[in-house]
């Protein structure tokens, strides 16, 4: 009779992740890394001391988990919020005193906003320190860089959409300087207000940034940064450390 240890490794399951046999040998392991989808986001090979916790803290995976956290909960928050002068306001309110649990559900999006752009800030001052942007990772850094701008976007386009007081002066402010950026300034304030003041157009066009434009672009950005850390060989670490 079988032992249930043997059960486990001759099943369809265990051989959909070990498909070459235990990965005790280094042929097998680079197997295991390159035929299963999940593993293969690792490097086969990585810098030990790139593995430390204290040399990245895990900033780049918190990162991603606060994202897919604000992509769920703002899921679940348009299902009672209508991008509408009208009924944008008294949607939040109805949000945080009548649905259950929408209080927590609406400050779980807005503060996981917050954390998201501390720890980009955090993740990039990391990797400048260690001088994980150097060749051949400058490449990375740029893309690194794409990653804050996209962040600060998100979190300048979902100020509008409560349509309060607060959000409505710090939108006014916010496009009035970058009215005077050189060159496409003017353009660049027309685009986001879509007239010459703050209305449903402008609205209409934060909404579609924030939910749809800047999420899908951070998801694919954020696939290509990845792919390059696998491509690279894993996190830098500087050998003289």
């Amino acid at each position: 009779m079988p032992t249930w240890i043997e059960s486990i490794t001759r099943s369809r399951l265990w051989r959909s992740f070990f498909r070459h046999g235990w990965p005790d040998n280094p042929l097998d392991r680079s197997l295991v890394m390159t035929s299963n989808i999940f593993f293969h986001l690792h490097p086969v090979k990585m810098n030990r001391k790139s593995l430390r916790v204290t040399y990245s803290f895990g900033l780049g995976v918190m990162v991603v988990i606060v994202f897919g956290i604000l992509s769920l909960t703002g899921l679940l928050l348009m299902f009672y919020y209508t991008p509408a002068i009208e009924h944008a306001y008294s949607n939040v309110v109805r949000l945080q005193t009548q649905v259950p649990f929408g209080q927590l559900l609406r400050n779980l999006h807005r503060w996981g906003a917050h954390l998201m752009v501390i720890l980009v800030v955090l993740h990039m001052a990391r990797v400048f320190y260690t001088g994980a942007y150097k060749p051949p990772r400058e490449f990375n850094w740029v893309v690194g860089v794409v990653l804050l701008l996209l962040t600060l976007g998100a979190s300048f386009t979902g100020y509008l959409l409560p349509w309060d007081q607060l959000a409505y002066w710090a939108i006014t402010v916010g496009t009035s300087v970058a009215g005077y950026a050189p060159l496409v300034g003017s353009q660049a304030r027309l685009f986001l207000l879509g007239g010459p003041e703050i209305g449903q157009e402008a609205l209409t066009r934060f909404y579609a940034l924030h939910v749809m434009l800047i999420p899908a672009a951070i998801v694919l950005v954020t696939s290509l940064h990845l792919w390059r850390v696998r491509k690279d060989g894993g996190l830098a670490a500087n050998d003289a450390d």
